[in-house]
């Protein structure tokens, strides 16, 4: 019997209707990733009864489980065809709000201040991304039903008549979704696994490395497996069998270089060249109801405070804009933040922070040229809107 290649490996993921309830999955649901970590705990308690000898008499069955994962993938191309790409059920989960989709439209006119008008009416709301000849921005304001203002404006101004592109937003929201992650395995006896009850505890997103990288990590309800159906509780004993693998469609992607993309940082923002590593943190600190009587699986989830985190290293400049985001920091003045990652249709994601305030940057000469690190400093906005994350 030959050994299982870790290679010989599939993922699906889709949004659960309710909490633990098994979603249904179909070929469009298959992401690419790197790693899938899983581990499930029992919540062990010393028992103090006398048994006459010093031998572990054994903890009794059913005791509560907890489970925790970490999921870990690449930013990829993906067929912009409307229905967002295959891991964005994974960024809904981890940021709560409905995706705002924008089906694109034609240019009126656009402007070196950043602003983009429209030949018809846009319907795009505030927070919302636009992608363009290979460029993502966020508006930042609505003008009218025709013209918005961006939050910078194109490097390359479009001209009248030129395409906007479809984008997908996804955006905070006060309650979070969960979701079904599917483990498929070569061969079809090798065990198979079910991640339902799966939130997203913390996303984070690396900026410049030798790929532009995410990884997921949260609360899972229960790991479920094909050889162990009908045994336990919740969905392990309400399955009468392990949901079959889709079959399998064309999966077709390639991989965003890690040096690709776009940096705009400052009060009024500035396009960086010099920054050598970004990422952008997000935290739900979530609570899982697990200590409740009559379950060992926990019933819920509940978010608390949001907490959305940018550390960035640059190289430090004798120029304005480089001294304005020390100068900021120092008196404690918001700055925008937007990473633009990759710069080719199809290959797009956007993520803005529309005001944080920098930690004051330490001074790394430890090499040939100086480097300025900005340790985690936290976003703020008004409600829900501290974060926005798109595809494009």
């Amino acid at each position: 019997m030959a050994y299982i290649s870790s290679n010989a490996n599939r993922f699906y993921t889709a949004l659960e209707s309710a909490y633990g309830q098994v979603p249904t999955i179909t070929a469009g649901n298959r992401i690419p990733a790197v790693k899938l970590t899983v581990q499930q705990q029992l919540d062990v308690a010393n028992r103090k009864d006398k048994t006459g000898s010093r031998t572990f008499a054994g903890l009794p069955v059913g005791g509560r489980r907890r489970t925790n994962f970490e999921l870990q993938t690449y930013l990829t191309s993906w067929q912009n065809s409307g229905g967002g790409p295959g891991y964005g059920p994974l960024f809904q989960a981890a940021l709560g709000g409905e995706p705002l989709m924008f089906a694109g439209g034609s240019v009126a006119s656009s402007t070196a201040a950043g602003r983009l008008g429209f030949a018809a009416a846009h319907g795009l709301s505030a927070g919302q991304a636009v992608t363009c000849s290979g460029e993502v921005r966020f508006v930042a304001a609505i003008v009218d039903a025709q013209n918005v203002q961006l939050n910078v404006p194109f490097t390359t101004l479009p001209a009248a008549g030129a395409t906007v592109a479809p984008a997908i937003t996804y955006v905070p929201a006060t309650e979070l979704p969960s979701v079904g992650i599917f483990d498929y395995w070569s061969p079809a006896t090798a065990v198979q696994r079910l991640l339902c009850g799966a939130a997203v505890d913390q996303l984070e997103i690396d900026v410049n490395g030798d790929y532009h990288e995410f990884q997921f990590k949260g609360l899972a309800q229960d790991v479920v497996d094909s050889s162990s159906l009908g045994s336990g509780t919740g969905v392990a004993q309400q399955l009468t069998s392990f949901p079959a693998e889709p079959a399998l469609g064309s999966f077709d992607y390639s991989i965003v270089p890690g040096n690709l993309g776009q940096a705009w940082l400052g009060t009024t923002a500035a396009q960086f060249f010099t920054v050598t590593k970004a990422s952008i943190v997000l935290k739900n600190d979530l609570d899982a109801r697990t200590n409740e009587f009559g379950s060992s699986l926990p019933r819920a989830i509940s978010p608390g405070q949001r907490t959305v985190t940018a550390t960035f290293e640059l190289y430090s400049q004798d120029d304005s804009n480089t001294a304005a985001l020390y100068q900021a920091a120092r008196q404690q003045s918001p700055i925008s933040v937007m990473f633009q990652l990759g710069d080719a249709p199809g290959q797009l994601m956007g993520v803005y922070l529309q005001s944080m305030i920098p930690v004051v940057p330490e001074f790394d000469d430890s090499k040939n040229r100086l480097q300025w690190k900005f340790r985690p400093s936290r976003a703020q906005g008004t409600v829900d809107n501290e974060i926005a994350v798109a595809f494009g």
